[in-house]
């Protein structure tokens, strides 16, 4: 998962400031490395390497990103991308020069790196498959032969793009002197939505992957970009957009609501905060079907990510809410530590409890989901230390049992605690006394109460059913093995830590 951000101004040349503000805000997205590139008279200026915004962008790099038009981009840690040559945005000179940078996973990318070394004569530099997207692209507008581009030949070269491409992506891109452009993949998988904020001095659009960039800096939401279509911004301010594909079909990946997107965004017009909410309604009448004699004296979440549904399910319960987990921001990321050993302490470390929360209560911990178990076993643990006298668990997600190929870094069942298990052993895998998930069912309504237009999601990690249909048996066992070279080079661990990082520290 990445996070995008497309700015251009009609009058100010100051787009980088913005940019770096508006990273900044949807940091949650990805803290593994940051770019941003600006133009101005014709040329580019960039500045991207690992780590937080912060970090990688000082006054004397921000000084230099001068430009009425830039774009940026936060990077998900995945494995086998930590790379600062696979920081984006990318760049290719020709033709026109284009800046690009991208949210997503392309499902075919094997297949289209051979294809653009064969047919487009293309070099591919990295192993992400941004840069194999932003080839694609660039091929086909190549095929114009036209000395200036106009936004046809833009709607053109996307058109073709998604016949070629397959899997989740929503990108922006920047061609120097002519403006900015978007587009999204024909299910809408990974977000995208379009902006502006007008003012005495002119007018600044812009393009990002959450709605509270948007709103942070004073931008008006005009609205999501929609399945297979693409945007053109001018560098005049004009929006020229076009559906770039016939049998486009919305379903964003469900995976954002419950854990990537933060409370206070709007996806495709749904609020994730009160998808949320719906989600702790949702939990509650499950667990007074199934534990109608148990005991429960107080409903705990597990920070961040939890906490809206945890409210609103103690509400509908009516149990005390409490904190009973305080989070220290400074602590490096556990999903980013490389060892078993080495995650569980800064688990501890991140996280520590409130005693008197805990002290002879029947506690009830709340989180969004339960991926591969590292996490909860351990939180469970840490409120038995704290003097809990029964710890159940509660997940606002349904058992995560199958890969995610569209962007989330998924990529092995193996890796997965509820894997060939039932409620029962996850139960005791993780040590708590009872273990309650949400049913898909009741998360799809949860979400789709937002917009009953929508008539289908992404729940693959859920289901198995995967939207584009081009992936089987074999193109899964092929992730598990190269997971595990990936494991045996000591890029990740089988045993990679629970997804716990939606704050953006």
């Amino acid at each position: 998962m990445c996070g995008i951000i497309g700015i251009l101004s009609t009058t100010k040349k100051d787009v980088g400031l913005y940019i770096y503000d508006a990273l900044t805000i949807i940091q949650h997205r990805g803290q593994d490395a940051a770019g941003i590139t600006t133009a101005s008279k014709g040329r580019f200026f960039m500045r991207k390497g690992n780590g937080l915004v912060r970090n990688v962008f000082r006054t004397k790099h921000m000084e230099k990103l001068i430009g009425d038009m830039g774009i940026g981009h936060i990077r998900y840690p995945t494995a086998g991308s930590s790379s600062e040559a696979e920081a984006q945005p990318f760049y290719v000179n020709s033709p026109y020069g284009i800046a690009f940078a991208h949210n997503g996973n392309l499902t075919n990318a094997n297949a289209l790196a051979q294809e653009i070394f064969e047919q487009d004569l293309r070099h591919i530099n990295t192993n992400s498959d941004s840069e194999i997207l932003l080839n694609i692209l660039a091929s086909e507008i190549a095929e114009e032969q036209k000395h200036r581009i106009n936004e046809n030949d833009i709607f053109k070269a996307v058109t073709k793009l998604h016949l070629r491409v397959k899997g989740a992506y929503a990108a922006i891109g920047m061609i120097p002197g002519y403006g900015i452009f978007g587009f999204r993949d024909p299910n809408g998988i990974r977000p995208l939505i379009l902006g502006e904020r007008t003012t005495s001095e002119g007018t600044k659009y812009m393009l990002t992957s959450e709605s509270v960039a948007l709103t942070a800096l004073g931008y008006k939401i005009t609205r999501d970009i929609a399945p297979g279509e693409a945007v053109v911004i001018d560098r005049n301010g004009q929006v020229h957009s076009h559906q770039c594909y016939t049998n486009s079909r919305l379903s964003p990946c469900i995976f954002e609501f419950v854990y990537f997107a933060r409370p206070d965004s709007i996806i495709d017009n749904i609020s994730v905060y009160k998808s949320r909410l719906r989600m702790g309604e949702k939990l509650a009448d499950k667990i007074k079907s199934k534990w109608p004699n148990e005991k429960i004296d107080v409903v705990m979440p597990v920070p961040d990510t939890s906490r809206t549904a945890a409210l609103q399910l103690a509400n509908h319960l009516d149990v005390k809410y409490r904190e009973g987990f305080i989070k220290n921001r400074y602590i490096a990321r556990t999903f980013i530590m490389p060892g078993q050993k080495q995650r569980k302490k800064s688990v501890r470390q991140k996280l520590s409890a409130i005693e008197l929360e805990f002290k002879d209560k029947n506690v009830l911990l709340v989180d969004d989901s339960i991926v591969r178990g590292t996490t909860s076993k351990e939180i469970v643990q840490m409120a038995r230390s704290a003097g809990a006298k029964k710890v159940f668990f509660a997940s606002a997600a349904p058992p995560v049992r199958y890969p995610n190929v569209y962007g989330i870094d998924m990529a092995s069942k193996n890796e997965f605690i509820a894997h060939e298990k039932t409620t029962e052993e996850v139960c005791e895998a993780i040590g708590s006394d009872k273990l309650i998930y949400q049913n898909l069912d009741d998360l799809i309504w949860s979400v789709q109460q937002g917009n009953p237009a929508i008539k289908t999601f992404d729940c693959s990690c859920f289901d198995g059913n995967y939207l584009t249909n081009d992936i089987d048996k074999p193109y899964l066992d092929n992730l598990a093995a190269e997971r595990s070279d990936q494991a045996k080079e000591g890029n990740i661990t089988n045993e990679s830590s629970e997804l716990i990082y939606n704050d953006a520290d």
